[in-house]
């Protein structure tokens, strides 16, 4: 089911005072985004922020879960997003509160990703370094053949 422009309209009032929140959809649901970082997904008219050890227990705590899906081969999958309770909803500066912690979750996530890519560049770098001042071998010369005396 497609989020309603009214759903969305609400969670952009809600969330203004973190700055301009855009949507993208997807998969049927909807990306939030501010600052060109997705940190909630809606699905069914529920939105779900991004969790990791930081902010979880506050999920946890509210008895809330991660987005679950059912994957092609009927297993269910769980993404990093979990269900933001409804209670925040009477209260935007705590549902505020909750999303500047998600933001804070997607910056980490972001800066560890930028970090491994240039850790991968840099072992590619010396390893083509390495490569070239390692000199070619040559490849061994056959041996003369010998001749039988007669």
């Amino acid at each position: 089911m497609a989020v309603s422009a009214e759903y969305k309209e609400f969670l952009a009032e809600q969330l203004e005072r973190l700055g301009p929140v855009r949507f993208r959809g997807m998969f049927g649901g909807a990306g939030v985004y501010l600052d060109d970082l997705m940190l909630g997904l809606i699905f069914d008219e529920t939105l779900y922020f991004k969790v990791d050890d930081r902010n979880r227990a506050d999920y946890e705590a509210e008895e809330k879960g991660p987005f679950t899906y059912e994957m092609s081969d009927g297993t269910t999958g769980a993404l990093h997003y979990y269900e933001v309770p409804e209670r925040l909803y009477d209260d935007p500066d705590e549902l505020v509160q909750w999303a500047r912690k998600a933001m804070e979750v997607m910056r980490a996530a972001r800066a560890e990703k930028l970090a491994r890519a240039a850790r991968a560049a840099e072992r590619k770098k010396a390893a083509t370094k390495k490569q070239k001042a390692t000199p070619a071998k040559a490849s061994p010369s056959k041996k003369p053949s010998r001749k039988p005396k007669a």
